[in-house]
Formats: C-alpha cells, structure tokens, sequence
C-alpha cells in the first residue's frame, strides 16, 4: 500500500530548468541564492504585464485553467470603477493527497512566487497579499520569505502581507473559501457565486491564482514572451509541474516542457509498462486507458482531447493486479468525506455516490449500476462549490474507463482481484478537523422500522429493501453532529444510541463532546428514531 506522499518528494527536470533552477544547489533558495539564480526583476505596468500573460497563453495551475490575462483586466477595471484598492491573494492550498507540486515550490522556491504575486500587486496598485497555505513546512517557509523581504502585516506599510493559515481540507482550496478565510471567517465556500475578481477580501477586487501560476510570471518577466515561448508547444508554451505518485517506483515532482509524451513521464517515475489506467488531473479528473495515455502528450489541449485532464497537474498510473474499481472506491469514500457538510449534494449525494458504487462491487447488479449514474448526474451543477462537480466527474469516468471490470463485477463475480491501496491517501485526519470520535448506533432488539432516521441523518443511514436502516452503526462527522443527536432524540423505538469510537484517534475523542448540548436529559442518549 503507497505511504502518504511527503510534503517535498524527489524533484526532477525534463530538459532546462525554469521553475527548478537552483534545485540541484541548495534545498531552499533564500533571497540572496535566489537572486543569484534568477537575477532581479523589474516592475512593469498593468497592462504590459497583461500583455506578457497573454503572449505566453497563461493559464491557471490550479486546475481550474482560467486565462491569467483575462483576470488581471477584470480586477484592474473593477478597481478602477469602484475607486478602492485591490487585493492580491496566492492560493498554495495544496490539499489533495496526490499533489505536491505548490508545496515543493512554497518550500523550494518561496521568493519565485512572491515575486509573481509583487509584480501582479504593484501592476494593480495593490497594498494588500494573503498568501493561503495549509501545511506546517509551507507556512514556515513563506513566513521565512517575507521576512528575508522586509514584508510583513504591519499597519503604516506600503504593501501589508501575510500567511493565512487553513486546515487541510479538500474545500479549503476553493478560492471562496480561501477569501473567506481571509476575512476572519471559516475556511468554506460560503455559497454564492460571486467572482473574486468583482468581490473577494475585504469586498475589495481580488486576483486569486495558485502558487504556479504567480511562478510562470515572474519567469516570463525575466525572460520575456519570445524566449519563454522557445520552451514546449506553440499554443501552450513553457513548462508545466506535474505530480507522479500511484503505481511508481519513485514519486516525485517533475517539472517538462509542453508537448512531451506522457508515456516518457511515466517511464521516468518508474510506471508500470502497461498500466490499467492513468489517472490524469488528480482525484477530481478523469482516467485514460493505457492505449490512450500512451498517444497523450502533457498539455491541457491534448488531454482534454483524449478525455483525461491536466487539472491540478497530478499523474497516478495503476497497474494490471489490483481491482481499479476498488482503487476508485477508496477515493471516492475519501471525497465524500472531504465534504463541508454545507450543501445537500456534497454532504448527501457524495457519501450515495460512494455507496452506490460500493453497491456495483459487492454485487448489486444493473440496478446499482444505474443508481450510481443517476446520483453522478443528480450532483453536478448543484453545489455551493466545485468539489461535487469534481468527483462527480471522477466517477463517471471510473465507471467509463474500466468496462470490462465493471461488466465483472455488475454481471459476474467481481474481477477476482484485490485492492492494493495505490492512490495515496491522506494518513492522518487534517489538523483542525478531527471527527467527532462518536458513532450513531442501532439497537435491532429495540428498532421497529418506522424510518425517521433516516430523514433526519440521510448521510449517515439509509432504509434498506426491508425498511429497516441498512447499517448497523455508523461515524458521525462532525458537521452531522446535531443531525445525529436529533434522531437519537426522536426515535420513538428507542432504538438509537450515540456511542464512542474505539477506532477514531485520542484527539478526536478529547474534542469529542461528553454530553448533550444545555438543557438535554441522560435519557435523551437513549431515544432517537430508527
């Protein structure tokens, strides 16, 4: 089974070194290495640093592959129209299990997007930057950064910036949740879809990109469009970041220009010769079978092409003996319990869509089969953010990439193989949000069926065929938590009961509540609905 990827693993370069200059001298480019690598840098104006965006067709690495150019002129013209100052905001909230490749640049080469981010702030007229990070290694060496500057939140400064520090949390990354977060509130997408370029810290205009995105500036600025552009395609020049991890002899982070087959990068990481599948935009893109990954180059034209996705810049190949639809599932499980708990189809649809298509592996048949498409499809386009859409898509393309493993596991015994655990998960509960270290259990000798739990706690237990819940008990998030005392109270059987987790870790059950909230009786923990 893969271990967690480290938070910087092995670096390596296919061809000159943009990104990673310096990589093979120092661990950590501090400012006064960093200016002997890549040499100062001049400001420029708005509108020329504009211009340099749209010569070398950049595009935001976070996955998102929004065009930098464009969203530079949004903020300066809602700047200019409203009179206020803008707000610029780097997004290193690297926190998907498969990506390293902003927390090795935060950690490596701090002072290269620091640079991208004060070119953007001085073009704009900025005096305000948030830098979000969600990792112990990446604060402190951002922190680091800012005071080799001189930079730092002091009240009188000509720019103010900072570190905001968030959980690591799958939807801590959207960049709604980043601003709020930035304005003193939870780290969550709050809902509304309001474009940061228009509205975003403080209410002020807001150029959000990732930490990437800020590094290809400030190596465009030095080197200006015509150079840049010698390096990968004509239509998406420069080098892109990618993560390897899954079925590899060495992950690692890999910087390669434009244009280079993806079966080379593969070969580099040590991928299987024939994998079952690659896995392309991390674990909200989509699989490609071995036959078209082999014909895919790296870039965002020639994926997309192919049905797979650069995304967030994360690679994960599997191999030909472990059960790709049980590789999937633990993702999928893990996705759903990345949920804000905010929104009924991410809190709801993605802990059904997990079941659903745990369903199709233990032999549900077609009708399993056609549940799981019809929650997919119910999901989409209906979230507070884009993490249902995401998985969403990553579990139509699971169950459209791996055919004949489905047809074995829908029409036969299953494909006789066991799940390895290749896609690297997180190990550990992220800092800040430990579960509740609680379970929602039945008791059978006391349930009647009458059904009511599952309207109240949905997520957490649902009626079988018979009518009665089809689980026995169940770990309460911490978002379910009233949901959970709720039915407890309600049942009129008596037959719920909250109880502790053995397995859940001695933090979570230190944070864990030892009572009900004021004013709730000890018979209360007995009574709920089942």
């Amino acid at each position: 089974m893969n271990a967690p990827l480290p938070d910087v693993p092995e670096v390596r370069v296919v061809g000159l070194p943009l990104l990673t200059s310096g990589f093979d001298l120092v661990e950590r480019l501090d400012l006064g290495m960093h200016l002997k690598v890549h040499g100062p840098l001049e400001p420029m104006a708005g509108e020329p640093l504009a211009a340099l965006a749209e010569q070398i067709a950049l595009r935001g690495r976070g996955g998102a592959g929004f065009p930098f150019a464009r969203k530079l002129r949004s903020v300066a013209d809602a700047a200019i129209r409203r009179g206020v100052r803008p707000v610029v905001v780097v997004n290193g909230s690297e926190d998907e299990p498969a990506c390293r490749k902003d927390t090795v640049l935060i950690n490596r080469a701090p002072h290269l997007i620091l640079d991208g981010a004060l070119l953007a702030a001085e073009a704009l007229g900025a005096r305000t930057l948030v830098i979000g990070v969600t990792r112990d290694s990446t604060e402190a060496s951002m922190s680091a950064a800012l005071a080799e500057r001189g930079l730092g939140n002091r009240r009188g400064s000509r720019l103010r910036a900072r570190v905001q520090r968030n959980p690591v949390r799958m939807v801590t990354g959207e960049s709604s949740a980043l601003v709020r977060s930035a304005d003193g509130g939870p780290p969550l997408p709050p809902g509304r879809k309001v474009r940061t370029s228009d509205s975003g810290v403080g209410g002020a205009p807001t150029l959000l990109s990732n930490a990437e995105t800020f590094a290809q500036l400030a190596v465009a600025a030095r080197t200006g469009a015509e150079r840049y552009c010698r390096t990968g395609l004509r239509d998406e020049p420069g080098t892109v970041l990618l993560t390897l991890s899954g079925a590899v002899a060495r992950p690692m982070v890999l910087e390669v220009p434009t244009g280079v087959p993806l079966s080379y990068v593969l070969q580099l990481a040590g991928a299987p010769a024939l994998p079952q599948g690659v896995l392309t935009g991390g674990y909200h893109g989509k699989w490609l079978d071995a036959a078209t990954a082999h014909d895919a180059v790296v870039s965002r034209a020639s994926l997309d092409a192919c049905g797979g996705a650069l995304g967030a810049g994360a690679i994960l190949p599997i191999g030909q003996d472990t059960c790709p639809l049980g590789e999937s599932l633990r993702v999928a499980q893990w996705l759903a319990a990345e949920s804000a708990g905010q929104c009924g189809p991410c809190y709801l649809g993605l802990p059904a869509a997990a079941r659903g298509l745990s369903d199709v592996l233990h032999g549900g048949g077609p009708t399993a089969l056609e549940a799981l498409r019809e929650v997919t499809r119910a999901v989409k386009g209906r979230g507070a953010c884009k993490h249902p859409d995401g998985s969403a898509a990553f579990l139509e393309s699971t169950i459209s990439a791996f055919t004949d493993d489905l047809a074995a596991h829908v029409l036969g015994g299953g494909c006789g193989r066991p799940v390895e655990g290749v896609l690297p998960l997180q190990e550990e509960t992220p800092q800040g949000e430990t579960p509740s270290g609680r379970r929602l259990a039945v008791d059978w000798t006391l349930c009647q069926g009458h059904g009511l739990c599952a309207d109240i706690v949905p997520e957490l237990i649902q009626l079988g065929p018979d009518g009665f819940p089809s689980v026995a008990d169940a770990g309460v998030p911490r978002y379910s938590e009233a949901r959970a005392f709720r039915a407890v109270r309600r049942c009129p059987a008596l037959a719920l009961r909250i109880e502790e987790d053995p397995s859940a870790a001695p933090t979570a059950r230190a944070a864990a509540p030892t009572a009900l909230p004021p004013g709730r009786g000890r018979r209360a923990l007995g009574s709920g609905r089942a």
